[in-house]
C-alpha cells in the first residue's frame, strides 16, 4: 500500500466533477488525487507551491555554497584596496 501524504483525498472523477468544491472542502490543505486508490498527483494551493519552490531554490543554493566552500583553497586573496 502506498502512503498518501495529504490530509484529504479525492478521485480524478471527483476532481473533474467539481474542482472548486473540492478546493473549498480542503480549506487550503493538500489534496491527494487518486486513480484506482493510488495517489497519482497532489493538488496544493498556489501559496504552498510557491513556498515549496522557494525552499527548493534555497536548498540548491546551499549546495552551491558548500561546493564553493570546498574550493576555497583555489581562491586568490585580494585586498579591497587593490581593487
Amino acid at each position: 500500500m502506498q502512503l498518501i501524504l495529504a490530509p484529504f483525498s479525492a478521485s480524478i472523477s471527483e476532481l473533474k466533477r467539481n474542482p472548486t468544491a473540492l478546493l473549498n472542502q480542503a480549506q487550503g490543505e493538500a489534496i491527494a488525487i487518486l486513480n484506482h486508490n493510488l495517489p497519482t498527483a497532489y493538488l496544493v494551493p498556489a501559496h504552498v507551491y510557491e513556498q515549496l519552490m522557494e525552499k527548493l531554490e534555497d536548498y540548491e543554493l546551499g549546495k552551491i555554497v558548500k561546493e564553493r566552500q570546498a574550493e576555497k583553497h583555489l581562491a586568490i586573496d585580494v585586498s579591497l584596496d587593490d581593487l
